[in-house]
């Protein structure tokens, strides 16, 4: 069996007499985390164990290294490239890419070195009522987007993220890991590899898409064995309205199931299964405080938030498939624990919710606590790769144990010896 080992130590108090003076330190013990134990007759125990904290920080920084990689620019169009010659390294099969166009109109997006709010302008209402249901509750601070390049006081990264989006063609890049004896059949993997805000969207969402290279790597090991296939997605326009997922959705929906050549037992699109977002993984520091900062360290108590929409049209099934990724945490993850939650918005799980089973996973629940500012780096200069700790970097890795822990049950994963 897997130990559990939490982020922050066990703290043991001791419950004999103590006398009443004794200060509550004293009766404190603080214990070191137990080391985990891998069931080696558990193929999908051993392939959560090749999860590697460095190599989940190395990839991180690979895709910090083109900015912000907003959407319509050359440094996105780098960073996509990049991710194929990655995926490809790892012998990850059928990589491929999704063409789309995206022209909106010049008013959706503001110019890149405008401010978010005027002067003197008066300041937005603010609604008890997060996206995606449920209702914000706690300290609260406000949450938006840098538009002003200044903002950033590290000249390389202003120059680096300086050219602004154009209308026109948009790629984003998947590979598939192909079932052994239902092709045609799998989950999809997701994160977004675009961002905003003039730094280096290191946690929005690097550390998502990270995770889902670091599945990739793992599970194209030609030693790995599925009995379903897996896809693992790179979506692009997350940040513009969930484009990169609408688009892959409108061209290969409809392929589903349909066996290409006839008689190759070949799926170019195998039936969907499920859908598991990553968006925004490593940064659980809890609540703003009174006076709106915010503690410097991961809270003890930090978590993997897993979220379904409970008014999809897939709703129970979503569900099941949630508590799936939580039993799969109780099991594979290391550090921190799972909650499940029943509010998924605003990220590219979003236009699979009314089709499949549907979930995402976060760093804290999007609607009501990300949206309330308790990420004070979201779409900020600060989402920078130097901005977190080993602690954060190991939340997202924990949830990535907590994925493929569930992804390899449910695919029938095996590892040849």
């Amino acid at each position: 069996m897997t130990c559990r080992r939490f982020a922050s130590a066990f703290v043991a108090v001791t419950l004999g007499a103590t006398p009443a003076w004794e200060p509550l330190s004293a009766q404190v013990r603080v214990l070191p985390n137990p080391p985990v134990v891998v069931d080696s007759a558990d193929p999908v125990a051993l392939l959560v164990a090749r999860l590697d904290l460095e190599k989940y920080k190395g990839t991180i920084k690979g895709l910090t290294q083109f900015g912000d990689r907003r959407q319509g620019t050359t440094r996105n169009r780098d960073a996509v490239d990049w991710i194929e010659a990655q995926l490809k390294s790892y012998g990850c099969a059928n990589v491929e890419r999704i063409t789309y166009e995206y022209n909106p109109p010049a008013f959706a997006e503001r110019p890149a070195n405008a401010p978010a709010a005027a002067a003197g302008a008066a300041p937005r209402p603010v609604s008890t009522q997060a996206s995606g249901g449920g209702r914000a509750r706690g300290v609260r601070t406000r949450a938006g987007v840098n538009n002003d390049s200044l903002a950033q006081p590290d000249a390389r990264l202003r120059a680096l993220n300086a050219e602004p989006s154009v209308n026109g063609m948009r790629q984003e890049v998947y590979c598939t890991k192909v079932g052994t004896t239902r092709p045609d059949e799998m989950y999809i993997i997701g994160g977004h590899m675009d961002g905003i805000g003039w730094g280096e969207a290191a946690n929005d969402d690097a550390s998502g898409s990270a995770i889902v290279m670091e599945l990739a790597r793992i599970f194209s090991d030609p030693a790995v064995q599925t009995e379903r296939s897996i896809r693992f997605a790179l979506w692009n326009n997350e940040e513009t309205g969930l484009q990169g997922a609408r688009a892959y959705i409108e061209q290969r929906a409809k392929l589903q199931g349909i066996e290409e050549p006839r008689g190759s037992g070949k799926y170019p699109e195998p039936k969907w299964l499920g859908m598991i977002q990553h968006d925004m993984m490593m940064f659980d520091h809890g609540m703003p405080n009174l006076d709106g900062t915010m503690r410097k360290e991961q809270r003890p108590e930090a978590d993997v938030n897993i979220e379904f929409q409970i008014n999809s049209k897939q709703a129970d099934a979503s569900m099941k498939l949630a508590f799936l990724l939580h039993q799969a945490n109780s099991r594979y993850a290391t550090d921190y624990p799972a909650q499940v939650g029943p509010h998924m918005t605003n990220t590219d799980s979003g236009p699979f919710q009314d089709l499949i089973p549907a979930v995402s996973l976060r760093e804290n629940e999007r609607g009501t606590q990300v949206g309330s500012g308790w990420d004070p780096h979201w779409h900020q200069p600060t989402d920078l790769f130097k901005t977190f700790s080993d602690a954060d970097f190991r939340l997202g890795l924990n949830a990535a144990q907590t994925t493929l822990g569930a992804v390899g049950k449910l695919v029938g994963a095996t590892l040849k010896r």
